[in-house]
């Protein structure tokens, strides 16, 4: 436990270094916004978007935005440039977040005979293929740029089987480089992945070879590495400290002391404690436990072992001074917990306990946003098969039977095509579209009426 609290303290400084607490690099969504998330396939079956947005949906109730996933599995940044406008302006987004560089640096000869001759065109050919795009980007009207170095290739961890193409991640950082003097040269907004996450990787690995972030294959994060990557662009955001709540109440003297992001009401002291009335104005973050999505290994909630995203961005804080003895806490006549006075004095996260009714409340919000993600996913291999198939074969309309007949053509030899091909004879036809498109909206509006936080009633009770 010593040696835990020592690396997360040690990780706190190094996240510190490379994004300061109080700094904002980009700037949070407003009211309104549609962001669009353009990426391969990080993005595509990711997590780190739908993480980011159920923040919202928590943290700022009465925010109305949009988050959309725009990722395509393996794509380089010229294949992201081919679909820009059926795929990406399409959306109409008020924000661009592009990421790009796991794919466009290549694999396999990294552990050839000229793996430096093979970085360089790597990198060339991704920076040619960027400047197609960032033409693109400097025409767009009204709508905000952010480019965003890709998360890492991780080379340093201890994985059985799986022997890494060296010095990769190296070629990733030279396209991380372009990225950022693009931004600054254009007045756009920059963020990188990369470094952070290659730190905790390697912090991490001093005492557990095997850990990373970056998955079994080094490259597609698990559910910890989406919600590291979260953390990460909300820090950047310029969140960290801000909290769900805070109360803190005098028991002795039953006055407020004071009160953050929430209203305190009917103080009353009782013959065994006291109650009060408490309405939020977030909810808290809630942490999902199961390893959710294709291959995913890891729960969200295991990111508390890697960043302080609960002491940074999760506080739901209430302390009550001047008290004696253990006290039960009832939330809503909700049996919470029993805790001694000095804990009480010191403050308890009530974020972290997860049978709060504010915290079963932030649960539906969560289970509804990931069955929104879960029909979005569709959406995204639909347009895998439309645009990473389709389109290089020249077909313009593929929602037709003889784009069918072509596609079944080819299936034999392409075992990701023919993953696809089910779903694809569905989201051929525009009313299944639709009918997921529907759904989706059903879903955000179910999560607009369920995500306002309450009044709450909070009783302290003595118990000995």
């Amino acid at each position: 436990m010593k040696n835990k609290s020592v690396t997360i303290i040690i990780l706190f400084v190094l996240l510190c270094f490379f994004i300061p607490s109080n700094a904002q690099k980009i700037t949070p969504f407003k009211d309104g916004e549609r962001a669009v998330f353009l990426g391969n396939s990080i993005t595509h079956g990711g997590h780190y978007h739908s993480y980011i947005w159920l923040y919202y949906m928590t943290h700022f109730p009465e925010m109305r935005i949009k988050i959309l996933n725009a990722g395509i599995g393996g794509d380089r940044a010229i294949d992201m440039v081919k679909r820009l406008d059926g795929d990406v302006f399409s959306k109409n987004p008020t924000v661009i977040i592009a990421t790009f560089g796991m794919n466009d640096s290549g694999y396999f000869e990294y552990n050839g005979d000229q793996p430096e001759k093979f970085a360089n065109e790597k990198v060339k050919e991704s920076y040619d293929a960027y400047k197609q795009m960032e033409a693109r980007f400097k025409n767009l009207e009204n709508t905000k740029v952010v480019l965003m170095g890709s998360s890492p290739y991780d080379e340093t961890a201890a994985i059985e089987g799986n022997n890494p193409f060296r010095n990769k991640n190296k070629a990733m950082l030279r396209i991380v480089d372009f990225q950022r003097e693009s931004a600054k040269n254009n007045g756009w907004e920059f963020f990188d992945f990369n470094e952070p996450m290659t730190a905790i990787n390697q912090q991490f690995q001093q005492n557990n070879p095997k850990f990373t972030l970056c998955g079994t294959d080094r490259i597609h994060p698990d559910n910890d590495g989406h919600m590291v990557m979260a953390y990460l662009f909300l820090k950047a955001q310029g969140f960290a400290g801000k909290e769900v709540a805070d109360i803190n109440i005098d028991g002795s003297k039953m006055n407020i002391i004071s009160s953050s992001n929430c209203e305190i009401s009917n103080l009353k002291k009782s013959s065994t404690g006291m109650t009060f009335d408490y309405l939020a104005k977030s909810l808290p973050y809630p942490m999902d436990t199961i390893a959710r999505g294709w291959g995913y290994k890891k729960s969200q909630a295991e990111v508390v072992k890697s960043v302080p995203f609960i002491e940074e961005m999760n506080r739901e804080i209430l302390s009550v001074k001047g008290l004696k003895g253990n006290y039960k806490l009832m939330i809503d006549e909700e049996n919470i917990g029993t805790w001694p006075a000095k804990d009480l004095a010191e403050g308890i996260n009530l974020a972290t306990l997860t049978n709060t009714p504010q915290y079963q409340q932030a649960l539906r919000v969560m289970f509804l946003n990931e069955e929104r993600w879960e029909i979005e996913c569709r959406f995204r291999e639909y347009a895998w098969v439309q645009f990473n198939f389709f389109l290089n074969k020249g077909i313009t309309d593929p929602n037709t039977r003889e784009a069918i007949k072509i596609l079944d053509k080819y299936k034999g030899s392409d075992g990701w095509l023919n993953g696809r091909r089910d779903l694809y004879s569905k989201a051929m036809f525009p009313e299944v579209r639709q009918a997921w498109q529907d759904e989706m909206d059903l879903l955000l509006s179910a999560i607009y009426e369920v995500n306002t936080p309450v009044k709450r009633k909070i009783t302290l009770i003595r118990v000995n």
